[in-house]
């Protein structure tokens, strides 16, 4: 199998761009934001090559991958990977919800 193209959707791209902007203002530092993308990045990778590694979700089609504190959730298609959301696990999970059913 082929690896496949990962991409983000626009509401995946600004919640991550989001969370690594709250926490360069809370640390007053890049260093964690800096470490977030490198583990982000690992991530992705491994779902390119085998997408099926996470678990499915409860949503329609759509795999969760966790992160430590942090979950990404992404569909699967022939070329692709969708990533649909980055969510903060600590967050309000009915704004999650409310998120992957639009």
């Amino acid at each position: 199998m082929a690896k496949r193209n990962v991409v983000w959707t626009k509401t995946a791209d600004i919640q991550f761009a989001g969370i690594l902007e709250y926490w360069v203002k809370r640390n007053k530092s890049n260093a964690y934001s800096k470490k977030l993308v490198r583990l982000v990045s690992e991530r992705t990778e491994q779902i390119a090559n085998n997408p099926y590694i996470c678990k499915p979700s409860d949503f329609a089609d759509t795999r969760i991958a966790s992160l430590k504190n942090f979950s990404i959730y992404y569909k699967v298609t022939d070329i692709q990977i969708i990533i649909s959301a980055f969510w903060d696990n600590r967050q309000d999970p009915k704004r999650l919800l409310e998120i992957l059913q639009n």
